[in-house]
């Protein structure tokens, strides 16, 4: 068998021209960071965060909502959340504010 490049079933070399760009030029460089600082943050860890650092109590007097304040528990507070845009955000906002604290 000929190792010509133009016979058919002929395989191409395998090493690239230098100065020849990659198959995909944004594996290239590192993606650019989020600005967010809820990016990669699930709401189950924000209210963990939150409840350690104010306890129950303490996130009930900052967001009063039922779920913190009458026998609250991480899955009834995740549920209310999450069905419940206008307290999420202020949870958010709380955990955001505290980030920037500590």
């Amino acid at each position: 068998m000929s190792s010509d490049p133009t016979q058919p079933g002929a395989t191409p070399s395998p090493s690239a021209p230098s100065g020849a760009t990659p198959a995909n030029p944004a594996a290239a460089r590192p993606a650019p960071k989020s600005k967010d600082p809820l990016h990669g943050v699930t709401l189950e860890r924000i209210v963990k965060e939150l409840a350690e650092e104010y306890d129950w109590t303490g996130l009930a007097d900052r967001v009063p909502v039922r779920c913190f304040q009458f026998d609250p528990s991480l899955k009834s507070s995740l549920t209310f959340l999450r069905k419940t845009p206008w307290a999420r955000a202020k949870v958010e906002r709380l955990w955001i504010d505290l980030q920037r604290r500590h």
